[in-house]
C-alpha cells in the first residue's frame, strides 16, 4: 500500500508513514523539537478581533468585564524598550523572535537575603505580634480603560478575605543586565547577589525586621513570629464539584430520532441552567496571600471539574490522562491575553490503565473531513448521521456500527463503547499498516572502559538482564543483540549452532561497519542460551582492561546500520565523556562557576552530531534510552539530544558505584527491571486534534515533530510525559464546548497494531472570572516550567527566572484589575491559585533553575529533562515535595485498600517551622524519601518503628525500614508502600539524622523558608504584592 494510502487513514502527510523513511534527514527539517523556535506557521495567527459582548457567565451573571491595557497585544517584532520585559505566554498573532522577550519596567531586589545561622529548626513561639508596615501605602486599584463594573452579588464576600496590612517594601531599585536597554530594570527578577537589604519593617520587635544576629538558621529562616491573624486562619476547603441544575436535555428544533445519551449539541440549555447560577464558588474565593498561611490541602491537589453537566462530565477524560491548564475556554484570544494565564494541554497518552476498553472492528468509524475518531462527545442527528465535535461536518454511521458488540443489540450506536468511553483502544485494521508490524527489537550498548568497569554498573545489568529475560515484552520474534566500546567498537556473534558467542572487534571508529550483519541481532527464544552464556562472561571479559577511552559516536553509528532494516529500541550505558571518534567532546564546566549567581553557560550542546544521528534514527523507528552514570562531567546538554529528538528516556546516576554509593545501585536497579519489563509501543506516531478555532504552536517533550501536530514516536512507554502550547487563532464566540483529542497509532509488543485515542471537552465561556475559576494551578506550572526549561537554553537562565516571576505577576495583576471589583491591600489571588506563588518559587528554588548554589551542570540539565518529560503527577512532587509527621500517625481518616489500612497524614509546609526535635518527618520528593529524625524523637517510636533503643545507636546509613510487629510499624510500612505504588519508578527510603550528610538535601527542599541565595516565601509575597500594586 503506498504512503498516500497510509496518510489518508491516519491524517498524516502524504510523505509520513509508520515505515522506514528513505531519506529522513532530508525529509524532516531540523529545526524542530525540543529546543528549536516555534514554527512560524503554529504562531502567524489570525490578527485577535475585538471581543463581543460577553455572553452569561457560568458564575456571575451580572458584569461585564474590564479590558485592561494588555501588554500580550503588543508585537513581539517592536524594537526593545523599557516597557518590554519576559513573559512565558507568547501572543497568538506574531511568532516569538530570538531573544525577543516583553520587558516592564521592573525593580528587583538588589541584595540577596544574607545568611543566617540556626541553632534549633523548631524556634519556641514568639508572642503574636501585630504586622507594623511603616508608611506603606495600600495598593489602589483603578481601571483606567472602563467605568467600573456593576457589583456582582457575591462582591460583599470579598471584605471577608481581604484584611492585609500595607505593603512591605522588600525590594531595591536594581538595574538588569543581561538584555534590553542598559537603562531598564526588569520587575520580576530576584538576583541572588548583592548587599544586604535595607530592614523590612521600622520596629525591631516585628515578625519580619531584618537586624544583624537576629535570626540564627544556616538552611533556611522559618516564620519567627506571626500575627494572630495570620496563625489561625483554617485550612481551605476542598473545593466540591459545581453540580449544574437540573434540567431536562432537549434539542432546539424537533428531531426524528431523539438521542438518549448526552451530546456537546445539547450543552446549551444546560449551560444556561449553570448561568443561573449566583453564589461565589470556592474557586473564586477570594484569598489574601499575605494573611492566609494553611494554603496546603489536608491531601494531594485535586484538579478543577470543568463546568459541564454531571451526565457530559461523567464521560470526560481522566485528568490522569489529559488535562488543559484552562478547564474554561475563553471564547477569543484576546480575552485569554487579558487572562494572563497560559493555555496548554498535558498528556500521559501511554499511562498503564487499569481498565482499558479495547475495540475490534474492521471499520474505525472517523470524520471524513478532519479524520477525529467517533468519541462520546459527537452529535448524532438519527441513527444514520453524526455531526463531528471538531469540525461539525456531518457524517454518516457505517452499517456495522449500528451494531453494539456490547449489548448484542442493533440500532442504537449512540450506546457503542467508542460512544461511551473517552479513552478506547482500537486494534487497527491492515489499512493502518504500511509494511508488516515489526518485532520488538533490543540493543544493548554496553561501555566497557577502565572508569566504566571500575563502578561495578555492568554486573548490575548483565544480572538484571539475566534475570528479566523472559520478561522482556515480546513475542516469538523478539530480537536481541549487544554491542560494547571503550576505544574499539566490539560486535558479538550470537547465531544458533554456536558453542559460545564470538567478539568481533571493528578498530577503525573512522568508518564503523557491520562485521557479520545477520548474526548480531538474533531471535530471543532461539538463542537463549548464547545469550545467557554473553551475560554471564562479560563482567569478567572486561575486568582487567586498562583502555580508558570512549567512542561513544561511532558505537551508536553502528547501532544505528544495525537496527535501520526493523527499528528498535537501543539501550545506552555510559560513564564518562567520550573522547574518540565522531561526536567527541570536551569538559565545558568550570566546577568554580557551579554557585555562580550569574547566568549558567553550556545548556545548549556543543555538537549538533548527536541531534542529527537522533533524526535518523527516528526516521528509522530507533528509539535511544541512555543511562548516565557517573562521577564526572559527561555533558549531558549534548549527549541526551540522542535520545530527546527519538523518543528516548534519560536516567542519570551522578557519583554512581556500586560499592561506595549503594542508594545510587538499588535505585538504578529498580529503575532498571521497570525499563526492561514496562509495556511498551513501537513505530509509533500521535496526533492532537482540536475544535475549529484553536490551534497548536509548540510541543513539550521527546519527539521529533513530523508536522503542524503530528509527533514521530519510534517508542512510546507508559512513564512519558508531553505538553502542547494552544493559541485561540479564531473567535469561539458560537460555540458552548470545545474538544482536544490525542490519537496515538503504535505496534504492540505482540505485533498487534493500535490506536489509543483520548477526548477532552471543555466549556466556552466569555468572562475572566470564569476563565479564572477554571485555572488549574498545577498543570499551569508544569507548562510554565517546560517553557522556562526552553527559554534557559535559547535566552538564558535569568531570563527564564524573569519569565517565571512575571508570569505570577501578570496572572495575579489581572485578577485584581479585571474580576474583582472591591479592591483590598494585600496580595489577593482567588482559591483556585492560591499555590501559583508557592509553586513558581518553588520552581526559582528547583536544581534546573536556581542559581547561587552549587549545582553540577549536568544534574542541572537532568532537571531540565525531567521537566520536560515526566508526566504531571510525578513532576509535582519533583518541584513541590509533600512533607509528613510520621511519629503521631492515626487511622483517623485511613484509607482501606485490600484490607490494608493506609494512614492518610496532613501535609505540612515545607518550612523548619513545621519540624521539631521530638519527632520524625518523611519528605515525598518523587524519585526518593527521606525520613529525618529528630535528636528528641519519642523513645516509643525509635523501638517499635526503627527498632533502636536509643538515637544514637541509629545507623548512620539506614535505607529500609525494619519489619516489627508493632501497629506503629505497620502503620508507617503501609503508607510510604502505598506511597510508593502510585509511581512507576522505584523511589529509595533515606532515613537520616541531625550528623548525615544528606540533612543538607532533605532542608534544601524547604522551599518556604530563606536560603542565602533566595528568598523566602513570605519575602516571595511581598516582591509580588509590590509589582501587582504597581
Amino acid at each position: 500500500m503506498s504512503s498516500s494510502g497510509f496518510a489518508s487513514q491516519n491524517g498524516a502527510g502524504a510523505t509520513y508513514a509508520n515505515g522506514p523513511s528513505q531519506n529522513p534527514v532530508a525529509l524532516y527539517p531540523t529545526n524542530q523539537g525540543y529546543m528549536a523556535p516555534p514554527q512560524p506557521g503554529y504562531l502567524n495567527a489570525m490578527p485577535t478581533k475585538e471581543p463581543t459582548p460577553p455572553a452569561p457567565s457560568c458564575y456571575n451573571p451580572s458584569r461585564q468585564q474590564p479590558s485592561p491595557v494588555t501588554m500580550y497585544q503588543q508585537p513581539l517584532s517592536l524594537p526593545a524598550s523599557p516597557n518590554h520585559r519576559p513573559a512565558l505566554v507568547p501572543p497568538a498573532h506574531t511568532p516569538p523572535l530570538a531573544n525577543s522577550f516583553y520587558q516592564h519596567p521592573q525593580q528587583p531586589p538588589s541584595w540577596p537575603p544574607p545568611a543566617v545561622n540556626q541553632a534549633s529548626p523548631a524556634p519556641s513561639p514568639a508572642p503574636p505580634q501585630p504586622y507594623n508596615t511603616g508608611t506603606s501605602t495600600p495598593p489602589v486599584f483603578q481601571n483606567t480603560m472602563q467605568s467600573p463594573a456593576p457589583v456582582p452579588p457575591y462582591s460583599s464576600l470579598n471584605n471577608a478575605y481581604m484584611t492585609a496590612a500595607p505593603a512591605l517594601n522588600v525590594v531595591a531599585p536594581h538595574t538588569h543586565q543581561s538584555f534590553g536597554p542598559p537603562q531598564a530594570a526588569l520587575r520580576g527578577t530576584l538576583p541572588p547577589s548583592g548587599p544586604p537589604p535595607p530592614p523590612l519593617a521600622t520596629r525591631s520587635d516585628g515578625p519580619y525586621s531584618v537586624q544583624p544576629g537576629a535570626m540564627n538558621r544556616p538552611m533556611g529562616t522559618a516564620y519567627p513570629s506571626l500575627q494572630t491573624a495570620y496563625q489561625s486562619v483554617p485550612a481551605p476547603q476542598k473545593p466540591s464539584p459545581m453540580q449544574p441544575a437540573a434540567q431536562p436535555y432537549s434539542t432546539a428544533a424537533p428531531q426524528q430520532y431523539q438521542q438518549p445519551s448526552v451530546s456537546a449539541a445539547q450543552l446549551s440549555p444546560s449551560l444556561a441552567a449553570l448561568n443561573l447560577q449566583s453564589q461565589m464558588p470556592e474557586a473564586l474565593r477570594v484569598v489574601n496571600l499575605l494573611q492566609e498561611r494553611n494554603l496546603l490541602p489536608p491531601g494531594a491537589v485535586t484538579p478543577p471539574t470543568p463546568c459541564l453537566p454531571q451526565d457530559l462530565q461523567r464521560l470526560n477524560c481522566s485528568p490522569e490522562v489529559f488535562r488543559c491548564t484552562l478547564t474554561s475556554i475563553p471564547q477569543t484570544q484576546s480575552l485569554l491575553n487579558k487572562a494572563k494565564l497560559p493555555l496548554g494541554l498535558l498528556l500521559h497518552p501511554f499511562k498503564d490503565l487499569s481498565q482499558l476498553p479495547v475495540v475490534t472492528s474492521s471499520t474505525i468509524v472517523r470524520c471524513r473531513s478532519c479524520r477525529t475518531y467517533i468519541n462520546p462527545f459527537v452529535s448524532f442527528l438519527d441513527q444514520r448521521r453524526w455531526k463531528c465535535n471538531l469540525c461539525y461536518r456531518v457524517n454518516d454511521v457505517p452499517e456495522e456500527f449500528m451494531y453494539n458488540p456490547v449489548s448484542r443489540s442493533y440500532g442504537e450506536p449512540h450506546k457503542r463503547p467508542e460512544v461511551q468511553n473517552a479513552t478506547i483502544e482500537f486494534i487497527a485494521p491492515s489499512e493502518y499498516m504500511l509494511r508488516p508490524p515489526q518485532p520488538a527489537v533490543y540493543l544493548f550498548i554496553l561501555d566497557v572502559s577502565h572508569n566504566a568497569v571500575e563502578t561495578g554498573y555492568l554486573d548490575v545489568v548483565c544480572q538484571s538482564l539475566l534475570d528479566n529475560l523472559n520478561s522482556l515484552p515480546g513475542d516469538t520474534r523478539t530480537k536481541i543483540g549487544f554491542i560494547t566500546f571503550d576505544s574499539t567498537i566490539h560486535f558479538y556473534n550470537l547465531q544458533e549452532g554456536l558453542s559460545q558467542p564470538q567478539m568481533l572487534i571493528v578498530s577503525d571508529i573512522e568508518d564503523v561497519f557491520l562485521p557479520t550483519p545477520d548474526s548480531l541481532l538474533v531471535n530471543l527464544n532461539e538463542c537463549k542460551e548464547l545469550v545467557q552464556d554473553l551475560l554471564r562472561s562479560l563482567p569478567q571479559m572486561f575486568s582487567k582492561t586498562m583502555e580508558t577511552q570512549s567512542a561513544l559516536g561511532p558505537a551508536l553509528q553502528g547501532a544505528f546500520k544495525l537496527l535501520s532494516p526493523t527499528g528498535g529500541r537501543v539501550s545506552v550505558f555510559q560513564t564518562q565523556l567520550p573522547a574518540v571518534g565522531t561526536g567527541s567532546l570536551k569538559p565545558r564546566e568550570e566546577p568554580s562557576q557551579r554557585a555562580a549567581s550569574k547566568d549558567v553557560q553550556h545548556l545548549s550542546p556543543a555538537t549538533d552530531f548527536y541531534k542529527k544521528l537522533a533524526l535518523d534514527c527516528s526516521g528509522h523507528q530507533i528509539a535511544v534510552d541512555l543511562f548516565l552514570l557517573s562521577a564526572q562531567y559527561c555533558d549531558l546538554a549534548s549527549l541526551g539530544c540522542i535520545s530527546r529528538y527519538s523518543a528516548g528516556s534519560v536516567y542519570y546516576y551522578p557519583s554512581y558505584h556500586s560499592h561506595h554509593n549503594p542508594s545510587q545501585t538499588e535505585r538504578f536497579q529498580k529503575d532498571l527491571k521497570r525499563y526492561l519489563t514496562r509495556k511498551i509501543g513501537f513505530e509509533a506516531v500521535m496526533r492532537i486534534r482540536c475544535t475549529k478555532g484553536l490551534s497548536i504552536h509548540t510541543f513539550h517533550g521527546n519527539f521529533f515533530v513530523r508536522s503542524t501536530d503530528l509527533l514521530s514516536l519510534p517508542n512510546v512507554n507508559p512513564d512519558a510525559g508531553f505538553a502542547v502550547q494552544m493559541s485561540i487563532e479564531e473567535n469561539l464566540l458560537d460555540m458552548q464546548v470545545v474538544s482536544f483529542q490525542a490519537a496515538l497509532l503504535y505496534t504492540s509488543s505482540k505485533g498487534e497494531r493500535r490506536i489509543r485515542v483520548h477526548t477532552l471537552c471543555l466549556p466556552v465561556v466569555s468572562s475572566l472570572s470564569d476563565i479564572f475559576a477554571g485555572a488549574d494551578v498545577q498543570a499551569i506550572t508544569a507548562l510554565l516550567a517546560s517553557m522556562a526549561v526552553d527559554r534557559s537554553v535559547s535566552a538564558s537562565l535569568s531570563d527564564a527566572r524573569d519569565a517565571l516571576t512575571n508570569a505570577a505577576i501578570d496572572s495575579l495583576t489581572s485578577y485584581c484589575t479585571s474580576v474583582l471589583t472591591i479592591q483590598q491591600p494585600g496580595l489577593l489571588a482567588p482559591a483556585c491559585l492560591r499555590l501559583f506563588p508557592l509553586y513558581i518559587l518553588a520552581l526559582l528554588k528547583h536544581k534546573a533553575f536556581c542559581t547561587g548554589t552549587s549545582t553540577r551542570l549536568d544534574e542541572r540539565v537532568f532537571a531540565m529533562c525531567q521537566l520536560k518529560y515526566q508526566p504531571l503527577a510525578y513532576l509535582m512532587l519533583m518541584v513541590h515535595p509533600a512533607l509528613y509527621r510520621m511519629d503521631n500517625l492515626t487511622d483517623e481518616g485511613a484509607l482501606n485498600i485490600n484490607e490494608r489500612t493506609i494512614p492518610q497524614p496532613r501535609v505540612l509546609q515545607l518550612s523548619v517551622e513545621k519540624l521539631s526535635r521530638d519527632g520524625a518527618f518523611l519528605m515525598d520528593h518523587g524519585i526518593a524519601l527521606y525520613l529525618w529524625i529528630g535528636r528528641n524523637c519519642n523513645p516509643s517510636f525509635l523501638t517499635q518503628v526503627l527498632g533502636v533503643q536509643s538515637y544514637v545507636a541509629l545507623p548512620q546509613n539506614m535505607k529500609q525500614l525494619p519489619e516489627l510487629d508493632t501497629a506503629e510499624s505497620s502503620r508507617i510500612r503501609a503508607f510510604i508502600d502505598w506511597l510508593r505504588e502510585q509511581r512507576p519508578f522505584y523511589p529509595i527510603l533515606h532515613i537520616i539524622r541531625d550528623e548525615s550528610e544528606l540533612k543538607a538535601e532533605f532542608m534544601q527542599n524547604m522551599i518556604e523558608d530563606r536560603t542565602e541565595s533566595a528568598l523566602s516565601y513570605y519575602e516571595f509575597l511581598l516582591h509580588l504584592q509590590q509589582q501587582v500594586s504597581k
